[in-house]
């Protein structure tokens, strides 16, 4: 007699996924290498410039998206802690500011989130649309960072070498954290 499948139907990545991307992300990341040594003529560096900004935005945005998360459920900011730091870390990368520098969005504590006014603000009204569940919200943020790792991913293919290596490390670092936002809580 066959053993039955799980019942539960998987969501997300699976391991083997994670493991297939991270080598294709960085072959072609290393096959553009020879680009950064052009990037000084034309329209590259205003590309790379652009693909740079909106990965630190991409970053920024998630960075708030996972305090509006711990806001609205505080049991689960053990949890995200790590996660937010590392996306933290992302956006610092990408804006190209030091990691010892500290950036306003990093400093700022989650429970601040709650205030209606001031720099935190758009963090708040990101609370009203977190769902009332844990389980929802974690799958909200997962799929956040899916979209955005494959943003990522695609956007590698034509950024110059330094930086695609950096897309690639950090569109793995995200499918990473949808694993950990999906499977690793189950």
């Amino acid at each position: 007699m066959p053993f039955p499948s799980s019942l539960r139907a998987r969501s997300g990545p699976r391991r083997r996924s994670l493991l297939a991307v991270a080598p294709a992300a960085l072959l072609v990341a290393g096959c553009s290498a020879d680009s950064e040594n052009s990037a000084s003529g034309g329209s590259r560096p205003s590309a790379a410039d652009r693909v740079r900004a909106r990965a630190a935005r991409d970053s920024r945005a998630l960075a708030e998206r996972y305090d509006a998360v711990v806001a609205a459920h505080p049991a689960l900011a053990q949890r995200l802690r790590p996660l937010r730091a590392e996306v933290a870390r992302h956006e610092r990368a990408f804006a190209g500011t030091p990691s010892s520098s500290p950036s306003p969005s990093v400093s700022a504590s989650p429970s601040v989130s709650a205030s209606p006014s001031g720099p935190a603000a758009p963090s708040a009204s990101a609370s009203a649309a977190v769902p009332a569940k844990e389980k929802d919200a974690l799958a909200e943020l997962a799929a956040a960072e899916r979209e955005i790792a494959d943003r990522r991913t695609e956007a590698l293919l034509t950024a110059p070498g330094e930086l695609a290596r950096l897309l690639a490390s950090v569109a793995a670092a995200g499918a990473a954290h949808v694993y950990l936002l999906t499977e690793a809580g189950r």
